[in-house]
């Protein structure tokens, strides 16, 4: 009895390790628009429901190592960028989640967003826009580890 149990949990562990992760918490390389090289490494982490992402690393900055957020206006001017929490607010709705924010530290704009996990939740597909969504930018960033 004990076996199958075992073997039964086993079974159930792998098939989860396999089923793929559609949420959009842990750590996400992102990419540079205009050369497809690696920026930035930031963790989005889920509290009561709401999405933050937080840079934990610049990895290509034009200002060099351990940029500051120049163009950003209130209690973000002149902050280094990393630790800096850059989304925020985004809440599940069907397959995405929407209705959060997230800050460009290079033009120091804040757009609404809506992120879509992509390729089993490997991928994470990520809207930027003012007003509505069918005018923005999207990025697609790598989950990392």
């Amino acid at each position: 009895m004990k076996w199958i149990i075992c073997a039964a949990l086993f079974w159930l562990g792998l098939a989860s390790t396999f089923a793929g992760n559609d949420s959009p918490v842990g750590i996400w390389k992102t990419f540079d628009d205009k050369t497809g090289r690696p920026k930035s490494i930031v963790r989005i982490t889920e509290q009561d429901g709401e999405l933050s992402g937080k840079v934990l690393q610049v990895l290509e900055s034009p200002e060099g190592p351990r940029p500051l957020c120049r163009p950003c206006e209130g209690e973000r001017k002149d902050q280094p960028v990393e630790g800096m929490t850059i989304l925020w607010g985004a809440k599940k709705d069907g397959a995405s989640w929407g209705d959060g924010q997230i800050l460009d530290p290079e033009n120091g704009k804040i757009y609404r967003v809506t992120l879509t996990p992509l390729e089993g939740g490997q991928k994470l597909q990520v809207h930027g826009y003012i007003g509505i969504s069918v005018v923005g930018r999207s990025q697609t960033w790598q989950r990392e580890g």
